[in-house]
């Protein structure tokens, strides 16, 4: 708990720093404390030591872990919690009954299943759930991802070359469009990965530029409002704030490595 509670004081020192040196408030900013493979006992220390916001990988253990700690806190603890990693067509009902918040949208077919699992769940009376089952707010909110590095290791939109490829525009734009109009889901903004152990000036052009992208597509697009960045991570965070990022995604500066 206490080590925690150290890093977790750390880590925002460093948010509010690096806002700061961008002329930004540090409230903008959400941290997303990623618990992925971590126990529900550590969400729990880390709930103790403050933190409001977990992010999780996998829907079938974010299922698992927001039981748990909700037989601790009970339901209305005021946790958000955010799936952060690629969704599998399968697990789609799990995230729809799950997530809070979901950063990974990369594909149509994944918004037009969490879209149909979110309204066959709302259909049901509250009086009919079961007590494992919470009705969900009005809407998901989703971010597009997008891949800006080009990384063939990346999910999401490929949009490496999009200041110059009116193909690549295209399809985003016709994407955040069509998952704009789905009933459930309330599109929020982008979301991108720099690449690993990348020069910074690299990592900082793929936060920029995605940046700007969404800069684009916001003017572009009437339906929705894409005003949020999810990027930066625990070795990049820092950049991505300067960059611009709304939420950024970190789980070994506050937990620790994993051995």
């Amino acid at each position: 708990m206490n080590e925690i509670l150290e890093r977790y004081t750390a880590v925002t020192h460093r948010i509010t720093q690096a806002a700061q040196r961008a002329g930004r408030n540090p409230n903008d900013i959400t941290l997303v404390a990623v618990t992925k493979t971590w126990p529900a006992e550590t969400v729990l220390a880390a709930y103790e030591a403050g933190m409001r916001q977990f992010g999780e990988n996998r829907p079938e253990e974010l299922a698992e872990k927001r039981t748990a700690v909700e037989s601790q806190l009970g339901p209305d603890n005021g946790i958000t919690w955010h799936l952060i990693g690629t969704l599998q067509s399968r697990k789609t009902s799990l995230a729809a009954d799950h997530a809070d918040v979901f950063h990974a949208l990369d594909r149509l077919k994944i918004a037009n299943r969490l879209s149909s699992h979110l309204l066959e769940n709302r259909r049901l009376p509250e009086n009919e759930l079961s007590s494992a089952f919470r009705p969900l707010p009005s809407a998901l909110p989703v971010f597009l991802e997008v891949n800006v590095s080009g990384e063939a290791s990346k999910s999401g939109w490929d949009m490496r070359k999009w200041e110059n490829s009116a193909t690549q525009r295209d399809n985003l734009r016709n994407a955040a469009e069509t998952i704009a109009g789905l009933p459930g889901l309330h599109l929020v903004g982008l979301m991108t990965m720099a690449p690993w152990d990348a020069p910074e000036a690299e990592i900082r052009s793929v936060f920029r530029r995605t940046r700007e992208l969404s800069m684009w597509l916001d003017a572009e697009i009437a339906v929705a409002q894409i005003t949020q960045l999810s990027m930066g991570m625990t070795d990049d965070f820092e950049i991505a704030i300067e960059e611009g990022a709304t939420h950024i995604r970190v789980g070994r500066a506050i937990f620790g490595s994993r051995t």
